[in-house]
C-alpha cells in the first residue's frame, strides 16, 4: 500500500481586499506570520507595506489598473480578457470563478486551464463541485484554490478526494484564524527529516506494562510509521500495522507505538506522550526516506501487555524504545525493510532519529536534564 500525495505542498493566500491600510493589527499579524501571499485590490497595492518576499496578488477591474504593477505581481480578475492582457505583459494570472450553476461549473474548467492560478467559490457548502473541478484539472498545471472563510474549512478543502485543492484563499479578518493558518504552514512545511542507522546493543524482556496503539483516521503505507522513544535524545521508526499477520486482518491505520510513557515525535521538533494523544490530535507519519505528513488520531488504545526494550546508539548517543513484546510488532531496519521486534538482536541496524536532549511539556529546553 502506498501513501497518497505524500509531502505535497499546500498554499494559503490571505484575502486582504477591503481591509483598510490603517487596520494595523491585521497587517502586522500577516507580516509576522508564515503566510507569504496576500490578495489586495489595485489601490491597496500602493498603500500597504509588507516585508520583502511577500507575493502580491492584485485584483483588477479594468485594463488601466495594469499600469505600474510590479512584473512579479500575480494579476487576478474574473474577466478572461483582462487576464489575457496581463499575460501579454508577463504577469502570472489568476482567474476568480464564482460558481452557482452547472453551466458556470462547465465554463470554469475551460477558463481555469488557460491561467496559472484559479480561485473558486461556490454558492452551496457541498464539496461536490470542487471534486469535479479537481478531477478535470488533475493533469493541468493550474494551481487550484478554494475560497474559505475559516481555517477548519481549509483543512477540509485539502482533503477532498484525497488529493484536495492545491490551496485556499482564506477570506477572514479574524486574527486567531490567520494564526491557525500560519501554524499549519509551519508544521506542514517541514517535509523531510533525517533518519540515521541505530546500532542495537540490547534487547530485553522487561515484564508487563501498559502500551498504546495509535489508531489514525488515515491509511498508512508499508514504508511508514511513527518515531517513538523513551527519552528526548531520539526515537526508533516503529512500523505501521501493514505487514503480514497470520491470524488477523491488517490494521493499516495503526501504529502499535509502545509503552505509555513514550515520546512520539511531531512537527516542528515537538513531541507528545502517547497518553496525551486523543481523538482529533495531529500526529506525524514518517516514511523510510524521511518524508513526513500529518495524520489525525482517531483514538489511542491502551492495554496491559508484556513489554520489550530495544536499546542502541546513533553516533554514540544512547536511544531506546519499549514496545509490546510480540512477534507481530515491527520496527524498521536501516535497509528500509521491517523487522519483527522479537527477532531483533544486538548488532542489527534500525532506522532511528537523533534529537537534541531536554524537554519540558514536550518542548525543547536548555537546561540540564538526565534521562536513563
Amino acid at each position: 500500500m502506498q501513501t497518497v500525495e505524500q509531502g505535497r505542498h499546500r498554499v494559503i493566500w490571505l484575502d486582504g481586499r477591503g481591509v483598510d491600510s490603517d487596520q494595523h493589527a491585521f497587517w502586522s499579524v500577516l507580516a509576522s506570520s508564515a503566510l507569504r501571499t496576500v490578495v489586495v485590490n489595485r489601490k491597496q497595492r500602493g498603500e500597504v507595506n509588507l516585508p520583502l518576499g511577500t507575493q502580491w496578488v492584485v485584483e483588477i477591474q479594468e485594463a488601466a489598473e495594469l499600469e505600474g504593477l510590479d512584473p512579479g505581481d500575480i494579476v487576478m480578475a474574473a474577466n478572461p480578457e483582462l487576464l489575457a492582457g496581463a499575460k501579454e505583459l508577463g504577469h502570472p494570472t489568476c482567474i476568480f470563478l464564482s460558481i452557482d450553476s452547472r453551466e458556470a461549473l462547465e465554463a470554469a474548467w475551460a477558463a481555469a486551464e488557460k491561467v496559472d492560478y484559479a480561485v473558486v467559490e461556490f454558492d452551496l457548502p457541498t464539496n461536490i463541485p470542487l471534486e469535479l473541478i479537481i478531477a478535470r484539472l488533475q493533469d493541468s498545471d493550474t494551481v487550484l484554490l478554494k475560497r474559505e472563510a475559516a481555517f477548519e474549512d481549509t483543512v477540509v478543502a485539502f482533503g477532498v478526494m484525497e488529493r484536495g485543492s492545491d490551496g485556499v484563499l482564506l477570506s477572514t479578518t479574524n486574527l486567531e484564524e490567520i494564526m491557525k493558518a500560519s501554524s499549519y504552514l509551519l508544521e506542514t512545511g517541514r517535509q523531510q527529516i533525517q533518519l540515521m542507522p541505530l546500532v542495537v546493543e540490547e534487547v530485553r524482556h522487561i515484564g508487563m506494562g501498559f502500551r498504546g496503539c495509535i489508531d489514525t483516521t488515515n491509511l498508512l503505507g508499508q514504508d511508514e510509521g511513527m518515531l517513538v522513544g523513551s527519552t528526548s535524545t531520539g526515537g526508533i521508526l516503529v512500523c505501521s500495522e501493514t505487514h503480514f499477520l497470520p491470524y488477523m486482518n491488517l490494521r493499516p491505520f495503526r501504529v502499535n507505538a509502545g509503552a505509555v510513557h513514550s515520546y512520539v515525535w511531531m512537527f516542528d521538533g515537538k513531541v507528545e506522550y502517547i497518553t496525551d494523544l486523543e481523538a482529533g490530535s495531529r500526529a506525524m507519519a514518517v516514511s523510510t526516506s524521511g518524508e513526513v505528513r500529518e495524520v489525525v488520531v482517531g483514538r489511542v488504545k491502551i492495554e496491559v501487555r508484556p513489554l520489550l526494550l530495544i536499546g542502541g546508539r546513533i553516533e554514540g548517543q544512547p536511544i531506546n524504545v519499549i514496545l509490546q513484546d510480540d512477534w507481530h510488532i515491527r520496527v524498521m531496519g536501516a535497509n528500509g525493510k521491517p523487522k519483527n521486534a522479537t527477532l531483533v538482536s544486538p548488532g542489527d541496524e534500525l532506522l532511528g532519529y537523533l534529537d537534541q536532549p531536554g524537554r519540558h511539556v514536550g518542548l525543547k529546553v536548555r537546561e540540564t536534564i538526565l534521562e536513563r
